[in-house]
């Protein structure tokens, strides 16, 4: 599987890579899938330590362990839970983030993360505070570099310009290209795009026409032809949608969440099928191209 360099850092991903959210909280069931990954030749894998408030964490941890040295494992913060209590709130403080990272370090049996991103952000966070606390985690050895998961223009772009962040994860697709306002100002930044929802819950799959529902700025029936069109002209929509979102170089990698091993392998196999597409340089003229309206 191919490889892609993080914005302006030496760490390099695989073009497809695993968003562990959707793991199974059976350990067994979980390996399966991961391996199945290691096996197609993925070796980014991207977590939080929200994701069952913890578990997600220890599981991936668990699993990856015996391989650590060759991956690239991500995960985030901000999000602060408590044992025992229900819910979460916001929390981008240093010392929330200090006492946090021990604890994903713990729970993924690791010294170090490659990849520690805040997990959202607002415009109240003291961002210079947050920057100068990860370029303390990195002098300190225990991440090796800091992005983003945002999709909030008014704290992703001063977060980025600020500081020495190599990646901010978005959602984005075809059916919902409003980060692509912002690729040429990331890139700028030193930053890649790591994506997610990149095949719109299911959307851009095969099984299109039983998950049809409106999305995004797209009616039912606005999808229902255009997705039958697309089908028609390009084959497969998976395939489309993997290459799609790979065309374009700020993009590192398409995170894609899987819940069984099937699903996942249908992913790997939709990827080294978009060298059999034609040619998907007018896509765009057929797609919709929208912006964020909010956070701005």
């Amino acid at each position: 599987m191919k490889k892609r360099t993080v914005g302006k850092s030496n760490i390099e991903i695989s073009e497809l890579s695993l968003g562990c959210m959707s793991l199974p909280a059976n350990v067994s069931e979980a390996q399966s899938i991961i391996e199945a990954a290691l096996d197609a030749g993925i070796n980014y894998f991207d977590t939080a330590d929200l994701y069952m408030r913890g578990e997600n964490e220890r599981i991936v941890g668990e699993i990856l362990k015996p391989y650590r040295n060759k991956l690239i494992v991500a995960t985030k913060v901000g999000n602060r839970f408590e044992v025992g209590q229900e819910g979460w709130s916001w929390d981008a403080s240093p010392s929330y983030i200090k006492k946090a990272v021990k604890d994903s370090l713990q729970r993924l049996q690791t010294d170090y993360i490659d990849i520690y991103q805040l997990h959202g952000g607002t415009i109240e966070d003291n961002l210079d505070a947050v920057i100068d606390t990860f370029e303390e985690l990195k002098k300190d050895g225990l991440i090796r570099a800091y992005g983003i998961s945002s999709i909030r223009p008014n704290v992703f772009v001063p977060f980025t310009k600020k500081g020495q962040a190599i990646s901010n994860m978005m959602q984005y697709s075809m059916l919902d290209r409003r980060a692509e306002e912002w690729f040429s100002e990331l890139t700028a930044n030193g930053v890649s795009v790591v994506t997610r929802g990149s095949i719109a819950k299911g959307l851009l799959t095969k099984e299109w026409r039983s998950r049809l529902q409106p999305y995004m700025n797209y009616s039912q029936e606005e999808l229902q032809t255009l997705l039958a069109k697309l089908e028609e002209q390009y084959g497969s929509l998976h395939s489309l949608a993997l290459a799609f979102n790979l065309q374009h170089p700020t993009i590192a990698s398409t995170v894609i969440g899987a819940s069984t091993k099937q699903q996942l392998l249908e992913n790997i196999n939709a990827y080294y099928a978009i060298e059999d597409l034609p040619l998907i340089d007018a896509i765009g003229e057929q797609i919709k191209k929208d912006i964020y309206t909010e956070h701005r």
